[in-house]
């Protein structure tokens, strides 16, 4: 099994050593790494340099246009039938690849596989709190309410990736709840409950950090999920009753902080979800 790999990047040289070197070591080595640089401006280009030779790295850069930009810029640009992500931050421990080929072969059935992971904050291994168990009991259900499934776990088929569009462009953020969503509406995935990746947090330029209103794009995606004419009656309610528990919520905070815009915005897409 040949494996692509999406790794998107954004003013992280620093880090692309990290997290290159850990697909570089993997044990499982038929893989291509897709580097795709989001227009960054800290020598990320010039550092990639180093690695002009290697036939397993491709480079490609592109204006800023957001991280669901740059992993479908690498999902079109490579052509293999399995599909896998990274995050700049995140590292692979070595075993990972090899572990979910071997779980795809096993299960010829499933078009999505992910793994638990260790979570690092500020240096410090750090255990999560229940509610991210990342298990496949009820997992539609708690995933709802925020993001379960990390990308950097994620090995999926190049076909369920293009029958859901890939990554929605127009999110800036909780792009991966709104794909992960689409697939668990319709998909049986696979759950590896081994620990095969860190995921590094706690530093500044974090999507989540830097976007704290991230129920706002959540409720995005679930009014969408919602119109979805093939969805579950049973699943569609219980997306109907995550919308109307996060957005109270949301709009109380809106107007606190006057943010009167997006509190515009908000209330206009539950008009849609309501009718």
């Amino acid at each position: 099994m040949v494996i692509d790999v999406i790794l998107p990047t954004y003013n992280r040289c620093e880090l692309l050593e990290r997290s290159i070197q850990s697909v570089l070591r993997q044990t499982h080595t038929e893989f291509h790494l897709y580097v795709i640089d989001d227009g960054s401006t800290d020598g990320t280009e010039n550092y990639m340099k180093k690695f002009s030779d290697s036939p397993k790295v491709h480079y490609l850069k592109q204006e800023n246009k957001g991280v669901s930009s740059a992993r479908n810029l690498g999902i079109r640009s490579s052509q293999s039938e399995w599909v896998t992500f990274l995050d700049s931050d995140d590292e692979w421990l070595a075993h990972k690849l090899k572990t979910q080929t071997d779980f795809a072969k096993n299960h010829p059935q499933l078009r999505f596989v992910h793994s638990n992971e260790i979570w690092v904050r500020n240096g410090i291994r750090v255990n999560p709190k229940k509610k991210f168990d990342k298990s496949n009991t009820d997992i539609f259900l708690r995933s709802l309410q925020t993001c379960l499934i990390s990308p950097s776990t994620v090995m999926m088929r190049r076909d369920l990736l293009e029958q859901h569009g890939l990554f929605n462009e127009d999110f800036i953020i909780c792009e991966d709840y709104d794909l992960w969503l689409k697939v668990l509406a319709q998909e049986e995935v696979g759950f590896i409950p081994d620990n095969l990746v860190t995921k590094h947090g706690g530093h500044e330029d974090q999507l989540s950090t830097k976007y704290p209103a991230m129920d706002y794009w959540r409720i995005k995606s679930l009014i969408t999920l919602s119109s979805n004419l093939n969805l579950d009656p049973d699943k569609r309610e219980q997306v109907l009753m995550e919308i109307e528990k996060k957005a109270p919520i949301l709009l109380a905070g809106f107007e606190k902080h006057q943010n009167f815009e997006d509190l515009k915005k908000l209330n206009e897409l539950l008009k849609l979800a309501r009718r």
